[in-house]
């Protein structure tokens, strides 16, 4: 119902009780003749009165002749032993009416007012806050609505992921031209399913998509179909889609998919309904009943693809799914050239700083050149150098520093030979990640110092000796303690930690040890967002086979944990020097010592 509607409902009862005022108000001034309940007596004595009708507080009757201009009469009530008493004291007495129209329209119009007014100012906000809204409107759909360029990102706001706009391309020709793809009997997908980590740019390319095409974009998370009361999530899901068919060509973007689609029957004990089913069988009911041709495109984003429904992702339904994943060293410097437009930069190498990135999401990176024009602010400068760009990523890989944290003499002098331990072994070992800096000043993320260290292409190749010399690498700072100080600390515990889960994987996934051969005993982790609990995944093979895998485990942290003190030891020169410096500087590079260049490359 709109606000029309309501407004002229309200004009028909204000004209009702209006009708029913002057019909009260017509029959007491046009032909009736208000006379005291005594002289009513009289009249009554000297018959002439004609007829009489007895209501509950007063009398109403007719004249036997009409008295002037009056016909009728009306007269309050009097109590019979009270008039007995007044007609003795030779007076004129009258009754009076206890209730009137007005109070009887008051006495059920009121409470509804007050109902109505507590209803507006006090319950309908504590209803907004928890999210129920109004009465009317639980069913209706959440989904914002961007029309045409309203949603202010095309294509050209988008790098790093060349391959999903290729894809989504065709989307957009599709709505700008849907008779070109119908001529050869073919159809757009129904739904396209955008799957990748975190920060990857799924919902930018969406809303991009929709502002090439030009057309409505409805926008809504997959946890706004899901209410307390049954049934909500199911009837927002029809009228989104109802909304959708009014306006198509359009386009329909559900952010967070796994919210809304998870596999039926996972986590339900005892049976029932379940709200979340009901609201995913008929979103699969949607998809099954609009023709594409309609032109109505369905995105969808996750980054949790395998606790989808099955359903969900047949054909028919989400007939593509377009892999949005994390930038290589291209697109990096493609994602930095679009938010450096933004800041004022200072000779800034974007390929230097794509190299130093790797692994970083576009998000991440928008984030670092943040960073960096905030650490340029901060210190007065007029533009973002390198060094800010440096600072940043530092700060968002290691954490903020903590130089208020004072160690004592003993401990610094540790984390120095544990963070020198690193720096060496990287420079000594080939095919190593080059050594970029080495600071024993604490790090917010817990860390007492630390080596940076940055591979100069990105790898989608891992061979057994890169993965054997990363475990020396990070055995290293132990063996330096073990070394020159004769002790070990807890400040190895993430080292050994990494250093283990390098080893398990070595033995149990690649098939890279000779004593276990070449089978996957675990399988690899599904999640994109890496937090996969191996400890949930029943193991498959035997406990013999458990005892081997330790052994080999074990034996691999061993053997990496000797040839670090090995390295070490031939270095030791190097070890001592590079230690009283970082001592004394807090903070060194390879162009302050250059004894922590790779050995491929000379010291200068």
């Amino acid at each position: 119902m709109n606000r029309e509607q309501q407004i002229n409902i309200w004009y028909w009862i204000a004209a009702f009780l209006l009708l029913l005022l002057f019909q009260s108000w017509w029959q007491g001034i046009s032909v009736t003749e208000r006379i005291p309940y005594s002289r009513f007596i009289e009249l009554l004595e000297q018959d002439s009165i004609a007829e009489v009708q007895v209501q509950t507080e007063r009398v109403i009757g007719r004249y036997r002749e009409p008295r002037g201009d009056a016909e009728f009469f009306v007269t309050n009530i009097v109590p019979e032993d009270l008039t007995r008493r007044l007609e003795r004291s030779n007076i004129e007495y009258d009754g009076a009416v206890t209730n009137t129209f007005l109070s009887q329209l008051l006495s059920w119009v009121l409470p509804v007012l007050v109902f109505f007014g507590l209803w507006m100012l006090v319950f309908r906000r504590i209803a907004e806050k928890q999210g129920f809204g109004g009465l009317m409107t639980v069913g209706k759909s959440k989904a914002k609505v961007y029309v045409e360029k309203d949603t202010g990102v095309t294509f050209e706001d988008v790098a790093g992921i060349d391959e999903a706009k290729a894809e989504l391309a065709e989307i957009v020709s599709f709505l700008k031209e849907p008779e070109k793809y119908g001529r050869l009997g073919a159809r757009i997908p129904k739904g396209i399913l955008l799957v990748g980590p975190p920060g990857t740019g799924k919902t930018l390319v969406a809303r991009a998509v929709a502002g090439e095409a030009r057309v409505p974009f409805f926008s809504i998370s997959g946890s706004e179909f899901v209410e307390m009361f049954v049934g909500v999530g199911a009837a927002r899901v029809r009228d989104l889609f109802e909304q959708a068919r009014k306006t198509a060509p359009c386009i329909i973007f559900i952010d967070e998919l796994d919210a809304l689609g998870k596999k039926r029957g996972v986590g339900a004990f005892g049976g029932g309904n379940d709200e979340k089913e009901q609201t995913l069988n008929q979103l699969l009911t949607e998809l099954d009943g609009f023709d594409p041709r309609e032109g109505i495109v369905l995105l969808a984003a996750t980054n949790r693809p395998e606790i989808l429904d099955p359903a969900l992702l047949r054909a028919g339904r989400f007939d593509r799914q377009v892999m949005v994943d994390r930038p290589d060293r291209g697109g990096r410097a493609a994602i930095l050239r679009v938010h450096l437009k933004k800041v004022k930069g200072d000779r800034l190498d974007v390929d230097q700083i794509a190299a130093l990135t790797p692994g970083f999401t576009g998000s991440e990176l928008a984030n670092l050149v943040n960073e960096a024009a905030i650490q340029a602010t901060r210190r007065g400068a007029e533009a973002v150098t390198m060094a800010d760009v440096t600072a940043a990523i530092e700060r968002i890989v290691a954490g903020l520093e903590r130089k208020g944290l004072l160690l004592n003499p003993k401990e610094r002098e540790a984390v120095a030979w544990h963070e020198m331990g690193h720096a060496l072994a990287a420079a000594s070992l080939p095919g190593a990640d080059p050594v970029q800096k080495v600071s024993i000043i604490p790090r917010s993320i817990g860390a007492l110092g630390y080596t940076m260290t940055r591979p100069l292409e990105d790898r989608f190749l891992i061979t057994g000796a890169y993965l054997e010399n990363r475990m020396v690498m990070l055995l290293a700072g132990r063996a330096a303690e073990d070394l020159m100080l004769g002790e070990i600390s807890t400040g190895a515990a993430d080292d050994l930690a990494r250093a283990t889960d390098i080893a398990r994987q070595i033995v149990t996934r690649f098939g890279m040890h000779p004593d276990i051969g070449q089978a996957v005993l675990e399988p690899e982790r599904q999640s994109l967002l890496g937090d996969g609990a191996p400890g949930l995944t029943p193991r498959s093979y035997s406990e013999a086979t458990a005892r081997e895998v330790d052994l080999a485990v074990r034996q691999l942290i061993d053997a990496a944990f000797a040839r670090a003190k090995e390295v070490l030891t031939r270095r030791r020169a190097d070890l001592e020097a590079g230690t009283r410096l970082l001592l004394e500087r807090e903070t060194i590079t390879p162009d302050d010592f250059p004894a922590l260049r790779p050995l491929a490359q000379p010291a200068e």
